[in-house]
C-alpha cells in the first residue's frame, strides 16, 4: 500500500463543499460528466461489481456496490449496505467512497479527497471520503484509482499497492 501513499498533489485549492446533507461539491465541477462516467464504466468491468441507484446519496447517484458473495471487506469499507462507491447527482460529480484509514489519510494530505462530514460527528466511520470530481484526465486517473482502492477494500479489507501503481515524476 505504500505507492497509494505517494499521491500527487492536487492542483489548486480544494472545493468548496458542504456542512450539511447532502455532503456536495460546491464549485470547480468539470464542464461535463465524461471523467466520472469512464471511472463507473471502467469500475463495471471489474470482477463482482454491480452498477445501481445510490441506497443513500440524493436522486439520480450511481453506486458501485459488490455482489454480496464478494462482499468479505470489514462493515467501514462500504457506505450502506454493499455500495462502497456512488457519484453524487444533480449537478454533482464529486463522489463518496470507502478508503482504507491510511489511504484516506493519504487523499486527503494530497487535496484530493475530505473526510465526509459526518465523520467528525460520529455518524460516519473515518474510512468514508468525499473524492473531489475529476477536473481533466489527470485527475480521472488519480480518482480511478482511489475508487479501485475502494473496491479491494470492500472485496477483502486491504488495498494492493500493485494494482494502483504511481511512478512520481522526476523533479
Amino acid at each position: 500500500m505504500t505507492d497509494l501513499l505517494l499521491l500527487p498533489l492536487r492542483d489548486g485549492a480544494r472545493p468548496l463543499t458542504s456542512t450539511e446533507l447532502p455532503h456536495s461539491q460546491l464549485d470547480q465541477q468539470p464542464c461535463d460528466s465524461r471523467y466520472v462516467d469512464a471511472i463507473l464504466v471502467e469500475a463495471l468491468t471489474w470482477r463482482s461489481v454491480l452498477g445501481q441507484p445510490s441506497a443513500i446519496s440524493v436522486e439520480g447517484a450511481r453506486a458501485l456496490a459488490l455482489d454480496s458473495s464478494a462482499a468479505d471487506g470489514p462493515a467501514e469499507a462500504f457506505l450502506v449496505g454493499y455500495e462502497f462507491c456512488h457519484v453524487h447527482g444533480q449537478g454533482d460529480l464529486s463522489l463518496h467512497a470507502a478508503l482504507p484509514l491510511p489511504v484516506a489519510a493519504a487523499a486527503e494530505r494530497a487535496g484530493w479527497a475530505e473526510p465526509h462530514y459526518l465523520v467528525q460527528t460520529g455518524q460516519a466511520p473515518a474510512t468514508i471520503v468525499m473524492l473531489y470530481a475529476p477536473r481533466n484526465e489527470p485527475e480521472h486517473d488519480v480518482v480511478l484509482r482511489l475508487v479501485r482502492v475502494s473496491y479491494e477494500f470492500a472485496l477483502a479489507g486491504e488495498a494492493s499497492a500493485l494494482t494502483v501503481p504511481y511512478e512520481r515524476p522526476s523533479a
